[in-house]
């Protein structure tokens, strides 16, 4: 058995096949022994791939492309969350929520897991011909904090991930969801990667077979009912109520959350404008320059 290390920025319901996958034999099958560390801070995932203390990272697509040809030359072979899973939450039931609705309001958004909250819902603004600058922002402290504050009575709206704003959401009844943002378009959301000047042939094809135990996660869960696995989503999700964990997990499966570890290029494509607009990118990448996908040789 092939050992087999990777890094992440987190621990997320959106990574649920790789759990599945781990728990369910699936990277056994393909004589890869899968092991998981999640660095605090989590930008120490970049360290673990210059000292070769781990084969993969998992994390937002915005590192590669804003490290390439910069810092570090990264190549992306797989994803795991093909749409965004972040919530918007707001005080009040009020019916009909327009997203144009948060314009001169302030909106709270978690930082602590990197850049990517922010990036996606300012594009998400600019998508639909609302001005970025029209939001007053909070976002420059951790989730945790933010939620409370937020509870609170911090600030008018609160981008935070599904996951946990449908919990905030269930114990408070003064608060609700506007967008669940899964149902916003194909996005290469969570990504594997790797420094590309370390990628031998015998690192790609453990790789190839890390993408056929990743397809097989994602398989079972789109197969199988989130209420049928009660007892592991439990397990995984110890701070969250079962109930919670899984109707997003289910909401997840409907909205197009997993597909295939293979990265849409229209999908990345989207995202890449997204980061230009921000400016972490000078221009948007082309799909050759980021991704070699193994997962198109399963």
């Amino acid at each position: 058995m092939q050992s087999f290390h990777l890094t992440a920025t987190g621990h997320n319901l959106n990574y649920l096949p790789e759990y599945i996958a781990r728990r369910h034999g699936f990277f056994q099958e393909q004589g890869l022994n899968v092991t998981v560390s999640i660095p605090t801070p989590w930008d120490g995932v970049l360290d673990a791939l210059a000292d070769g203390t781990a084969d993969m990272a998992l994390g937002g697509i915005w590192v590669p492309a804003m490290y390439r040809d910069r810092v570090t030359d990264y190549t992306v072979f797989a994803q795991i969350a093909n749409r965004c899973p972040l919530a918007l939450l707001r005080r009040g039931h009020q019916a009909n929520f327009k997203l144009d609705d948060v314009a001169g309001k302030t909106v709270l958004m978690k930082s602590g897991g990197g850049a990517s909250v922010g990036l996606f819902f300012k594009m998400l603004l600019r998508e639909n011909n609302i001005d970025p600058r029209s939001v007053d922002y909070i976002q420059d402290l951790d989730g945790v904090m933010l939620g409370n504050l937020f509870e609170g009575g911090m600030g008018d709206y609160f981008v935070t991930d599904n996951l946990s704003a449908r919990a905030m959401a269930e114990r408070n009844p003064d608060i609700s969801v506007g967008m669940e943002m899964v149902s916003q378009g194909d996005i290469p959301w969570s990504v594997y990667y790797r420094e590309s000047a370390t990628i031998t042939p015998e690192v790609f094809d453990a790789h190839r077979r890390f993408c056929i135990g990743l397809g097989k996660g994602i398989e079972w869960v789109l197969k199988h009912d989130a209420e049928s696995y009660r007892d592991e989503l439990g397990e995984l999700f110890p701070n969250i109520p079962v109930e919670v964990a899984i109707t997003v997990t289910n909401t997840f499966r409907r909205e197009g959350m997993w597909t295939t570890p293979t990265i849409p290029r229209h999908a990345f494509d989207r995202w890449q404008l997204g980061l230009a607009d921000a400016r972490l990118v000078k221009e948007p990448f082309a799909y050759e320059a980021l991704v070699n996908e193994p997962a198109t040789m399963a």
